[in-house]
């Protein structure tokens, strides 16, 4: 797109599509893993975004689906950027059936509107993500994206029954529908969340919503030791408790409220009656350090939530890991990457799922100077050894100098599989080039 002719016809037909307003250059200071991207498409139709990659696939363009930016950085660094399609217009609630415990939102909706409109009715709509005010409903379905309520809810796969999407060849498709149990076939639904946008661009989904506690408690039980906090979570998922959330958070874990630089934290929120939230405190017994209600609860576990983007505010230099694994490895694996973050010159912290073993980890710059290419690669690599094999460490954030030296999403399986997907919704590779499959 350097020839100014064909960027100004380009412009021209996009303009055809969209009106002159929404067709406009990218503002400077958006680089995407140090690539600038020059001109930004706002579609507000799903006929309007198959119409915009139509153009791409003919005048074989790359396409970086965007929503609220707060996931840029997540895989490989695309090899060129040549439009933003944002989906600042698609957004509103296209219905919300309160009875049946449904709703329908388009997919650039901001995930705080749609919490602040089902709570009216007492009613969670469980997508968690950082930066609620910015982050839209597609940006978190194309990172399958979960917070402290998947302890109890299941991840997003689990509670989003339909999407409407399009492909990247600029074809309008559906899956699932608006109720629970949908339609038989292939589930499409469940292959898009989580694609990051490379096999097509999610415009609008439907979710199940659960029903909010009449009341609220968070109890917390502070450890010395990673063995003793693991040993704790044994015990509250055998025990008959259900909590809405079972969390563990770390030393060091700047920005979630209260937390000591000293202690490992389990967390665990209960929702029930007086006499549901008493039987918590018989069965958690002496190792509850404190109780937290009302606002003092809602700050922790809006710090929680929040984790990731307070580490990248703190230090834009952190990496970001998210990492996934079998529960039984969850001790020995914190244990191992702890060690290698230090020995590498980081400061070590995680938050995360306790009982599904799923957590973000924040390596950390020591004040002074920089890390270096080789501590981010030395130390990536040795927390990756320290995973079973059939867990994921995931980068989720690093500097873009680092990103060019590791890969992001670990050792590839199934390549081949992938790239079959990918031809088949994608023929062009027009989406998010590169971010999976270099």
């Amino acid at each position: 797109m350097n020839d100014q002719g064909v960027v100004s016809g380009l412009e021209a037909e996009l303009t055809g599509i969209l009106g002159n307003e929404h067709v406009m250059p990218c503002q400077s200071n958006l680089v995407i893993d140090g690539i600038h991207t020059q001109l930004c498409v706002e579609p507000a139709t799903a006929q309007e975004v198959a119409d915009v990659l139509r153009v791409a696939n003919d005048r074989k363009l790359t396409v970086i689906p965007a929503g609220g930016f707060t996931h840029q950085g997540y895989g490989n660094v695309p090899p060129r950027a040549d439009l933003v399609l944002r989906t600042t217009r698609l957004s509103g609630i296209v219905y919300y059936d309160a009875g049946d415990l449904t709703i329908g939102v388009r997919a650039g909706t901001r995930l705080a509107d749609v919490q602040n409109a089902v709570a009216e009715h007492r009613q969670v709509f469980a997508v968690e993500a950082a930066r609620a005010s910015r982050a839209t409903v597609g940006g978190a379905l194309a990172t399958a994206s979960h917070g402290p309520r998947k302890h109890s809810t299941g991840g997003v796969r689990e509670f989003c029954v339909g999407l409407e999407f399009v492909t990247g060849d600029g074809q309008i498709a559906k899956a699932g529908g608006r109720v629970v149990k949908n339609v038989a076939g292939y589930d499409l639904m469940k292959l898009l969340i989580g694609s990051h946008g490379t096999l097509g661009i999610i415009t609008s989904a439907n979710f199940r919503l659960m029903p909010a506690a009449r009341q609220t408690a968070t109890f917390m039980a502070e450890f010395r030791t990673i063995g003793e906090a693991v040993a704790f979570r044994e015990r509250v998922v055998k025990s008959p408790l259900s909590p809405i959330s079972l969390e563990l958070i770390s030393p060091f874990a700047e920005g979630v409220s209260g937390q000591s630089p000293k202690a490992w934290t389990v967390a665990i929120k209960a929702g029930g009656s007086d006499a549901v939230l008493a039987r918590y405190r018989g069965e958690l017994g002496e190792d509850l350090s404190r109780e937290l209600r009302d606002a003092n609860e809602a700050a922790l576990w809006s710090s929680v939530v929040e984790f990731p983007a307070t580490m990248l505010q703190l230090n834009q230099r952190a990496m970001l890991l998210d990492v996934h694994m079998p529960a039984a490895s969850l001790e020995p694996a914190l244990t191992e990457a702890e060690k290698a973050a230090t020995a590498h010159g980081f400061i070590f912290s995680a938050v995360g799922r306790a009982a599904v073993a799923s957590l973000t980890l924040a390596l950390s710059p020591l004040p002074g100077d920089p890390p270096s290419v080789t501590q981010y690669v030395n130390a990536l690599s040795a927390i990756r050894a320290a995973c079973p094999a059939d867990g994921a460490v995931i980068v989720r954030n690093c500097p873009s100098e680092v990103k060019k030296h590791i890969e992001p999403w670990g050792s590839a399986r199934e390549v081949e599989s992938m790239r079959r997907v990918k031809r088949t919704l994608d023929p062009n590779d027009v989406l998010n080039r590169g971010r999976f499959l270099p």
